[in-house]
């Protein structure tokens, strides 16, 4: 009987037996630079990612600032001025970045099992498989999920279409807009902002999914 009660509780509770210290759902935020916007033609320049983990009890999601990640992919070429101008990443910095196998295999593993999330994920989903298509690599086996169609149902009636729109409606700061690593930070920040009017709806990623694919027919 006192098995009983007990093992009801921790149901009650959401913990299973011998998993009372479970490490918490990790999710990733990803963002790229490349060099122009066509994933079918252009290459990919840098990677930048930062971890968010879900408490197993509360629910609550939390950016973790020491599981990020950062890479500039080396050139043979670097890309124009012009581009540059945008990313900021320069014709040095290009050509004396990590090899792209390595750069690629390590981003795999950091990743791991984790799904990944961006602002219009399905451009950097594009060139993230390009690149690894390029280099005879293969495919990175990662779930994906826009949240560009949750700040659009879950963000208030908003009239917004781009990150900057949505990262000027919460007032978010950018340390250096168009450069991956602040980028991927601000945009886990907006992730954060709409998680309370998220968390009404679901806690879990399957129907954190569901949400998405349900408001991605709303008009941007």
């Amino acid at each position: 009987m006192r098995d009983s009660l007990l093992n009801a509780l921790m149901g009650w509770l959401g913990i299973v037996r011998g998993r009372e210290h479970a490490t918490p759902e990790r999710w990733i935020m990803v963002d790229v630079e490349t060099t122009g916007l066509n994933p079918a033609s252009d290459r990919l320049l840098a990677i930048a990612a930062v971890a968010l983990r879900q408490d197993p009890i509360t629910k609550n999601l939390r950016v973790i600032l020491g599981d990020s990640f950062e890479v500039v992919l080396r050139q043979t070429q670097p890309s124009a001025k012009d581009n540059i101008l945008i990313h900021r990443i320069g014709a040095e910095a290009q050509t004396q970045g990590e090899a792209p196998e390595v750069a690629l295999e390590n981003f795999r593993a950091w990743v791991g099992s984790s799904p990944l999330l961006a602002y219009h994920a399905a451009f950097d989903a594009g060139m993230i498989r390009r690149a690894y298509r390029s280099y005879n690599l293969e495919a990175l086996k990662a779930q994906w999920l826009d949240i560009a169609p949750l700040a659009r149902i879950f963000g208030g009636n908003v009239h917004a279409k781009a990150l900057d729109d949505w990262l000027t409606h919460f007032n978010i700061e950018c340390a250096v807009r168009h450069q991956a690593a602040s980028d991927a930070f601000a945009t886990a920040e907006l992730l954060l902002r709409l998680w309370p009017a998220i968390s009404r709806e679901t806690h879990s990623w399957r129907g954190l999914t569901r949400l998405a694919k349900g408001a991605a027919w709303i008009p941007s």
